[in-house]
């Protein structure tokens, strides 16, 4: 399998690489599989279930930026003002500058900071998100950095609740089924949405999860 980058990090090693079976595009994480460029439809279902909860996009943060395959499905809606993305690998977002991965970096409503999540989150002026999607990590019971388990408690749930605009959505991917994300995301906002979504991953049949909660306008 033809490796293009391999990059070390504090949380450990990043590769990107072709693979020969299919040719997709492939991102591994201290050797465990993250996303590919073949099965994106958790990735768009992520992005579309945000969108169509607000009225008005004119600002989403993006937790993670991945192969871009979020970013782009948000970029399709022409209603989108801006997207900033938090990317906590600088190598990630520099294979991207480089062409390595393609680009979703050039189009002039998205930004990117280089940093945690909860840092980036914490940092943005209260209600002044219209969406907050959360693709950091495998969901909370397959971790690929055991500190991300915090993104999916209730401390940070609620941080990002405060940070969100009435009608405003924050919307989390799962690499599966998570009774104590769809207990913390209620706890938060009250309720919570959970849309399975089957995927087709190197031959397999699974099923990724979208969990979402929102504010009323009311």
């Amino acid at each position: 399998m033809p490796e293009i980058a391999r990059e070390s990090s504090e949380r450990g090693e990043l590769v990107l690489r072709r693979r020969d079976d299919d040719g997709a595009l492939e991102l591994r994480v201290n050797g465990v599989f993250v996303m590919d460029d073949r099965e994106t439809s958790s990735e768009e279902l992520l992005a579309s279930a945000a969108l169509a909860s607000v009225q008005r996009p004119d600002c989403v943060l993006v937790g993670g930026l991945g192969l871009g395959y979020t970013v782009r499905a948000l970029l399709t809606d022409d209603r989108l003002g801006a997207v900033v993305v938090a990317e906590i690998e600088p190598d990630l977002v520099a294979w991207m500058r480089s062409g390595l991965v393609p680009s979703v970096l050039d189009d002039p409503r998205v930004s990117v900071v280089v940093g945690d999540v909860r840092a980036v989150v914490a940092a943005s002026a209260d209600a002044s998100l219209d969406g907050i999607l959360l693709d950091v990590d495998n969901g909370p019971d397959f971790l690929v950095y055991n500190e991300n388990s915090a993104i999916y408690a209730s401390p940070f749930l609620t941080v990002c609740r405060s940070k969100l605009r009435a009608g405003g959505a924050l919307t989390v991917w799962s690499s599966s089924a998570s009774d104590a994300l769809e207990t913390a995301v209620t706890a938060v906002f009250g309720v919570c949405s959970v849309t399975p979504v089957p995927v087709t991953l190197q031959g397999r049949a699974e099923t990724y999860y979208v969990y979402q909660g929102s504010l009323s306008t009311v």
